[in-house]
């Protein structure tokens, strides 16, 4: 279409520009010898036509109102009725010239432009003057023009076409990679990673799919394992539980105390699986964020002095030594019963795992706008290589004395989740038989809400 527009146009100024020059030198040299054609000065008339006709390069008529040719300059139309448009035109209408190209009759690629102009004297039409030139050379120029042109827009077409394809491609490539990947993904195929290339928002698009597929990836290996070690949990003390029921039933004259001491054992286990499943429901509860947190003006230095007064008897009873270093009128905006659940949770590990004699200490700070509650002891402290996975649920770094101490595995994911829905942190610094001190920061700001 550009190309057409543009050669069509070039065409029209070429044509526009010849058609008036000629016109106009039509005009004049008709004016100029309007006189001697009126006056009958063949002689003059004829000379000048002639020297004229040279000029323009072209053959020169003179044609009366009746159509009949007066003069031609090369004398072969002389007296001959001449019947053309151009001639009509300026003899019978309200222009005073015409134009028009021909194809030359009897030739071929040959054209001829006709310039025809009205002969006025003194206000009265004596005829007309009709200028004949060759415009083949005109017309050849101008089909070249458009064949340059023509080409050069193909040549410029064919070369956007191949730069978009090439370009569709390059830009279309980490897409249908990524759409690729994604479909993986929906088959199945967690670990499906998407390679990342390029700049710009493409990348950054592979980087963050990346991200969140790990994050998946990982989640699902999380939700597996929890599953798993859901299943063994809930399994052991229903294995147990079974074993003692079928000693009772099979067993009719078992010894008064034995039985009571086996119906012990069950209760125990019961109890043991009742606080697997309340753990359970609190974390499926946080993890659907259906865990509402009832905020309230809170002093967290009353809240902990009240729960190590709680748990003092237990600490005594394992002969540990409880100490508390509480800064006074730490306020914030905070959930009473989470809170209460996180000093308690981090405190009764502590004991459970300090042997008789050790020693738990307590500290409650501010700094800046945090509060920071630590709780440390002198136990038997967790190894390197598990304090990375101490917070994951069910995991015991000793499982058999964590059953014995009535452990679920669950308690720290719960501190961990309660403390991230208060907006706070949790850390642990530790080391075998060095004891481990838990930091859990709290914001102080309203914006904790």
């Amino acid at each position: 279409m550009m190309a057409a527009l543009l050669t069509g146009l070039v065409s029209s100024t070429l044509y526009a520009q010849r058609t008036r020059q000629d016109s106009l030198s039509v005009e004049r040299l008709a004016a100029s010898v309007a006189p001697f054609f009126a006056s009958a000065r063949t002689d003059a008339l004829h000379e000048t036509l002639s020297a004229a006709a040279g000029e323009l390069g072209g053959r020169l008529i003179v044609v009366s109102p009746d159509g009949k040719v007066q003069l031609d300059t090369f004398a072969l139309l002389d007296g001959t009725q001449l019947r053309l448009k151009e001639i009509s035109q300026v003899l019978t209408g309200d222009v005073s010239h015409a134009y028009g190209i021909y194809a030359v009759d009897g030739t071929e690629g040959e054209y001829a432009a006709l310039c025809a102009a009205r002969m006025d004297l003194n206000g009265e039409t004596l005829g007309a003057l009709l200028l004949s030139t060759p415009v083949t050379e005109l017309r050849n120029a101008i089909v070249t023009v458009e064949r340059q042109l023509l080409t050069v827009f193909i040549a410029t077409a064919a070369t956007a076409l191949i730069a978009a394809l090439v370009f569709a491609v390059t830009l279309t490539r980490p897409v249908k990679a990524l759409t690729s990947t994604i479909r993986r993904m929906g088959r199945g195929d967690l670990s499906a990673r998407v390679k990342v290339r390029g700049s710009g928002e493409l990348r950054e698009l592979a980087e963050s799919y990346n991200a969140m597929a790990e994050k998946i990836e990982n989640f699902d290996r999380s939700r597996s394992q929890f599953v798993s070690n859901a299943s063994h949990e809930l399994k052991t003390p229903l294995a147990t539980m079974k074993i003692l029921l079928e000693n009772l039933i099979y067993q009719p004259d078992m010894p008064q105390e034995l039985r009571e001491e086996f119906m012990q054992d069950m209760n125990h286990e019961i109890d043991r699986l009742t606080g697997i499943i309340t753990d359970l429901l609190t974390l499926t509860q946080m993890d659907s964020h259906d865990t509402a947190l009832k905020m309230e003006e809170l002093d967290l230095s009353a809240l902990t002095e009240e729960t190590l007064h709680t748990l003092q008897p237990a600490a005594d009873k394992a002969g540990q030594q409880l100490t508390a270093q509480i800064a006074p009128d730490v306020r914030l905006a905070a959930d009473r019963t989470k809170l209460t659940q996180v000093i308690y949770n981090l405190t009764d590990n502590a004991i459970k795992y300090t042997p008789e004699g050790g020693r738990i200490a307590v500290t409650l700070s501010v700094k800046g706008r945090d509060a920071i509650l630590t709780v440390s002891d002198n136990g038997i402290g967790i190894p390197e290589a598990d304090q990375a996975h101490i917070f994951d649920r069910f995991y015991r770094v000793d499982k058999a004395r964590s059953r014995a101490t009535g452990g679920t595995g669950l308690g720290l994911s719960i501190v961990r989740q309660l403390v991230q829905l208060h907006g706070g942190s949790i850390s642990l610094t530790s080391a075998p038989d060095a004891g481990s001190t838990f930091t859990v920061t709290l914001p102080m700001r309203k914006e904790a809400e």
